[in-house]
């Protein structure tokens, strides 16, 4: 038989959702696993987002959305928000894409502006999807490794090293996942510098930016000066609003790439599904209070946890700034973060990613999920009090 794809054979498999499955067979086989290695809230999603959805299937929201971008509620709900909670101002009407879930909207920026060898810069520790992404796409992913010992500040510096004629874009993530730091405006004016400078494009994933703590204040990168007419940004509503099953996504950006990115939108996946574009209009123009409590819980979790880790022999953790994954290092094991996962789920019967999945500057660093209940939190302090020395 004719040989398979080459590019797809290249491609890894997500780390973070092998370890995730990997725990759900553990503990159906039986084992009481702490699963700490993935992203979905333990809350339910607020009952007046599921209310608009059953209400717009009992409507007859049932067929194909039109347009098939978004229905016209949403995609105004959507450019509202923009222009009121993040200072970047589009036309729902050309300049919005409604996607299923966070990731085709990824893939979509990446494919409106990437020909094939252009060069993409992005930030390690980095989210397990982002170089897939640009590879399939047809771009080269090309790594800015920041330094664990500086808490993985960006600086001008250290991204202008990597830029070469062929560099096309830059990918950020505030608050990132993994290592929860929050892009501050001295890195913000960083990344702009050298985008302008450079004449690059900036995709920018927002997907944590109502979960940020200690007063923090999210700044988009659409938002800065000159940087409208080459910044995408691409949210959801997947953390925020404790809706990662639902798959709704958006992209926004400058009309010409909008336009196309449209077209593979339309050939590929056709539309998002209709009555989650309603439960959208619910979930941005409805109450907030519930994302705020659940803003608040992660924020308790996260002192908690971060407190319990630093008192514990060999572990150093940074206090995050937002998201909800803690990405402590373990500084006197001879492990690498392969092995110290390993040795987490084989000692003590928890699941965590290890940092290497992020990249380089992840390595010694293992990421935690604290999107869970804190009852299972405490077992996990309780568990790693007893074998810390042993790692």
């Amino acid at each position: 038989m004719k040989p398979l794809s080459s590019l797809l054979a290249g491609i890894p498999a997500s780390v973070t959702l092998a370890v995730n499955d990997k725990a759900k067979a553990l503990k159906a086989a039986g084992r009481d696993v702490i699963a700490l290695a993935g992203g979905d809230p333990d809350f339910p999603t607020p009952p007046h987002i599921v209310d608009a959805a059953f209400a717009a299937i009992r409507n007859g929201a049932t067929h194909y959305p039109a347009p098939t971008k978004g229905i016209p509620a949403a995609l105004e709900a959507i450019a509202g928000k923009m222009a009121r909670e993040n200072g970047i101002h589009v036309n729902p009407d050309t300049d919005v894409i409604i996607t299923p879930g966070g990731k085709w909207g990824l893939a979509l920026a990446l494919a409106g502006v990437v020909n094939p060898g252009d060069e993409v810069l992005y930030l390690e520790p980095v989210w397990v999807s982002y170089p897939p992404l640009i590879q399939m796409m047809g771009g080269v992913p090309v790594a800015v490794s920041l330094p664990s010992d500086d808490n993985f500040r960006i600086t001008a510096e250290l991204l202008q090293e990597k830029v070469s004629p062929r560099t096309k874009a830059i990918m950020i993530n505030t608050p990132s996942n993994p290592s929860g730091r929050v892009i501050t405006q001295a890195e913000m004016d960083a990344l702009v510098k050298v985008a302008t400078e450079n004449d690059l494009y900036v995709i920018a994933d927002e997907i944590y930016e109502k979960l940020i703590y200690d007063g923090r204040q999210h700044i988009s990168i659409g938002s800065q000066p000159g940087m409208a007419g080459r910044t995408l940004t691409v949210n959801g509503l997947s953390k925020a609003y404790a809706m990662t099953g639902w798959r709704l996504g958006w992209l926004v950006g400058p009309t010409p790439i909008i336009k196309l990115a449209s077209r593979m939108h339309s050939h590929m996946v056709t539309s998002a599904a209709t009555f989650t574009m309603h439960a959208a209009v619910a979930a941005l123009n409805g109450p907030q209070e519930m994302v705020e409590m659940m803003r608040a819980a992660y924020q308790q979790r996260r002192d908690f946890m971060v407190d319990a880790l630093n008192e514990m022999p060999g572990i150093e953790c940074a206090s995050i700034e937002g998201a909800f994954y803690l990405f402590p290092k373990f500084t006197h094991s001879s492990r690498n973060s392969v092995e110290l996962a390993d040795a987490l789920l084989d000692l003590a019967d928890i699941a965590g990613t290890p940092g290497i999945a992020f990249g380089s500057s992840g390595e010694k660093h293992v990421r935690f999920s604290i999107a869970t209940a804190m009852s299972d939190l405490e077992r996990t302090v309780e568990r790693l009090a007893k074998i810390a020395t042993q790692l």
